[in-house]
């Protein structure tokens, strides 16, 4: 990475785009603790995280999904999601086989919780179905479920619509609204124009490392540098 800065303000959707190699991931891996910048800080509300561990990144407010699906096959959707509320919760491991009376209610919140985010994402009908037995499109859906389960205040998806057809392309785009107007924000790298230019307020573009562009979605559409570097005269004319 490069000097790449921007900020993210409260109730945004923004999006970070470019091709491959621009240094997307890296960028996500950089702001949840994955990996340590040469040089810079990330800033979440006034204080620097930078280097933080990642389990701390989470307890401060932000969580992420990644590439590829990383679910408990032999879990329910409603487990995985309650799995991914072990960070924000009270209750360590012998706390919970002590089956202490605070311990069990605070497991039936959590029940409750992950059934509440199953149906913001639209998976209201598959709490009690494994993760191996669900499509493509939906298990990333429950990805996205379980990363909220952590109650953060930023939302990072890493090419949530990689492999989605245009019907679960849809499905998410509703979904991504219904969290952004729950009162997260949302960040998002992905390929998917069509997706990004509907529901981005702003978008970052990424080239070799460097941020060569920075704004609405009709700007950055319009843009001639991101249309040599990344989108092309063609595709640039399809969106």
């Amino acid at each position: 990475m490069d000097d790449v800065s921007f900020d993210v303000h409260d109730g945004q959707i923004k999006a970070v785009i470019g091709p491959n190699g621009a240094g997307k991931s890296t960028l996500f891996n950089v702001m949840t603790a994955f990996d340590r910048p040469d040089a810079g800080s990330v800033l979440f509300d006034g204080d620097e995280v930078t280097g933080k561990r990642p389990h701390l990144i989470v307890r401060s407010g932000i969580a992420r999904t990644f590439q590829n699906t990383q679910l408990f096959e032999d879990m329910t959707a409603r487990e995985n999601v309650m799995a991914g509320a072990h960070a924000v919760t009270k209750a360590g491991f012998f706390a919970s086989a002590l089956r202490l009376p605070w311990t069990v209610q605070e497991e039936r919140d959590v029940a409750e919780e992950a059934a509440r985010l199953l149906r913001l994402v639209g998976l209201g009908e598959w709490t009690n179905t494994p993760a191996a037995d669900m499509p493509h499109g939906l298990r990333r859906l429950l990805e996205i479920a379980r990363a909220l389960a952590a109650r953060p205040r930023v939302l990072l998806l890493d090419e949530p619509a990689a492999g989605l057809n245009m019907a679960e392309t849809v499905a998410l785009a509703e979904a991504l609204y219904r969290i952004r107007d729950e009162g997260t924000t949302i960040v998002v790298v992905e390929h998917d124009m069509g997706l990004v230019m509907e529901v981005s307020d702003e978008i970052v573009v990424l080239d070799r490392g460097r941020k060569i562009a920075e704004g609405p979605p009709r700007l950055i559409q319009k843009d001639p540098v991101v249309i040599a570097a990344y989108l092309g005269e063609e595709e640039a004319d399809e969106l």
